[in-house]
């Protein structure tokens, strides 16, 4: 056995650990002027893309377990950004929609993603090279979702 595969600096999951931590730090002042974190970011989302959605299926999406979803949902319904109601046709199941100021705050975070894509730019990597790296990384969550769904 090589015992290089315990430094650190051959690790796969830790530049994409750290990588995580230091762009949701780079998100906290855009998203700290809407007044939401950036897991609540996640949900607005998610419901910007498709309202009315069942907790189950932004559980799925976000990778996120009920135990985490299901609080962070009732702070946001007490933030009047979403209601949360049960289903008429399956009781067990509650649906998610966006409130009018959940809907405002769309406009307020166009600008989001173009200003962390171009403050993240550099002359190493381009947008191209960033949206590549997206797209890289989404292929390497469905073969982790296989892995760990087993």
């Amino acid at each position: 056995m090589d015992e290089t595969q315990l430094l650190l600096g051959n690790q796969l999951c830790f530049p994409v650990y750290s990588a995580s931590k230091l762009i949701t730090k780079a998100y906290k002042p855009h998203l700290d002027r809407l007044g939401v974190t950036y897991p609540q970011y996640l949900v607005l989302l998610v419901l910007w893309e498709q309202d009315l959605q069942t907790i189950h299926e932004i559980k799925q999406k976000l990778l996120l377990d009920t135990n985490t979803l299901s609080p962070m949902l009732k702070r946001m319904e007490k933030m009047e950004l979403l209601h949360r109601k049960r289903s008429k046709t399956d009781e067990r199941s509650v649906i998610i929609m966006l409130t009018a100021q959940g809907k405002n705050l769309r406009k307020q975070a166009l600008q989001i993603p173009e200003q962390l894509m171009t403050s993240m730019a550099c002359e190493d990597m381009n947008q191209a090279g960033l949206i590549q790296l997206r797209d890289t990384l989404s292929v390497l969550i469905q073969q982790l979702q296989k892995i760990v769904n087993k």
